[in-house]
């Protein structure tokens, strides 16, 4: 009980040291769900400090997240939580912009304030808008900060299909992705005899690789004398965390196997050679950031709008199964032990036509970061 007023205690101190903020003050602010969401923002924030001089205010509800002791130069840094103070946060926030990645906005307890906020919308994964989210997820936003075509082209349709009202979409790109690529850890790793190592990074829900198969998935990888990390979703944590424990504790003396619940988890994307996922995001930045190949099991398709076939566009994660790696059905999981191993092997073939999809699908590469900033600055007030 005590833990809990002491929590509530500090979210609504957050929240008064926001609103203490004179309004002149508060131009631009950057709203986080958790300290894993920071990534998404650093090369907009890079952008603002380095040619705008922008500073910002940095909301977070993660009350671990490390820029509330260490705020970067231009920020100050605020906790809110994720319960009343947060809701209370948006009822009443009063600022020129706000930029955010979660989605949803206006459809549950988050709701657009009554005074005059330009909301704005950052991507935070590179597959499309309509078939993992939920249907009325973007609707409500100013604009948004697209990844590619495809963003703007579903985006559109939606908006013509319901007859919504137009919002701006920026051709922005992927920040994230651009860390990738500045790694310059392109094409396959040197292994100088040392094993093979496959990041299992797949999506959460009833139908996630780890929440259906658990250890069918680890075992063949392990026993081909492979490394294996095993890099579950954050949401994979709360909702089905004995599934995780029970492949600890099977592997809990396996020197191969390598549990990475570290939010951003790069050292462990950089130093694969082959990803295992089903239709998580992160096989996209995985093969299109560092051009090495996915291999995707062939669980149900994630689904939160079941109309998202009205709008007449194939989802891009859908496409980028049969271009950035190869799908295994479920029931071939005893065999994704060779099959990793051969496509490791072989890797450098992959390299090619991940680097063609990047160049089609994503837009500013390299360049993300100034595209948003420049945008950002033009709003305020």
């Amino acid at each position: 009980m005590f833990t809990a007023l002491g929590k509530m205690f500090r979210e609504w101190q957050g929240l008064q040291a926001f609103k203490r903020v004179p309004r002149e003050e508060r131009t631009l602010v950057f709203y986080s769900e958790g300290r894993g969401y920071w990534t998404y923002f650093e090369s907009i924030y890079n952008a603002l400090q380095a040619s705008h001089s922008t500073p910002i205010l940095y909301v977070t509800s993660a009350e671990n997240d490390p820029l509330l002791e260490n705020p970067l130069p231009g920020m100050r840094a605020f906790y809110i939580g994720e319960g009343s103070m947060r809701t209370l946060f948006f009822a009443t926030l009063d600022t020129d912009v706000l930029l955010m990645t979660m989605p949803d906005l206006q459809s549950f307890h988050i709701k657009r304030s009554p005074f005059s906020v330009h909301y704005a919308y950052l991507h935070h994964s590179i597959v499309s808008t309509h078939m993992i989210y939920r249907p009325a997820a973007f609707d409500h936003f100013d604009s948004i900060l697209c990844v590619g075509p495809h963003h703007i082209e579903e985006t559109r349709a939606r908006e013509k299909l319901l007859d919504l009202p137009r919002k701006v979409l920026v051709k922005h790109g992927y920040g994230r992705l651009d860390m990738i690529l500045e790694s310059g850890r392109q094409g396959p790793p040197e292994r100088y005899g040392a094993p093979f190592q496959v990041l299992v990074a797949p999506t959460w829900g009833e139908n996630g690789l780890i929440e259906r198969h658990g250890l069918d998935a680890i075992k063949p990888l392990i026993d081909a004398g492979l490394k294996v990390v095993l890099r579950p979703h954050p949401r994979t944590r709360k909702l089905a965390p004995a599934k995780l424990d029970e492949i600890v504790a099977h592997y809990q003396h396996e020197p191969r196997f390598r549990l990475d619940e570290d939010s951003d988890a790069t050292t462990s994307l950089l130093d694969s050679d082959i990803m295992l996922s089903d239709w998580s995001g992160a096989a996209l930045e995985f093969s299109l950031g560092l051009e090495r190949p996915v291999i995707f099991v062939d669980v149900p398709r994630k689904i939160l709008n079941s109309e998202y076939p009205a709008i007449g566009i194939e989802p891009i994660e859908v496409q980028a199964r049969r271009q950035l790696g190869i799908v295994v059905p479920t029931d071939e999981l005893a065999e994704l032990g060779g099959i990793a191993c051969a496509m490791a092997a072989d890797s450098k073939k992959w390299q090619e036509t991940a680097s063609d999809r990047r160049r089609g699908w994503v837009y500013n590469v390299g360049q993300s970061g100034e595209t948003a900033a420049a945008y950002l600055v033009s709003l305020i007030k």
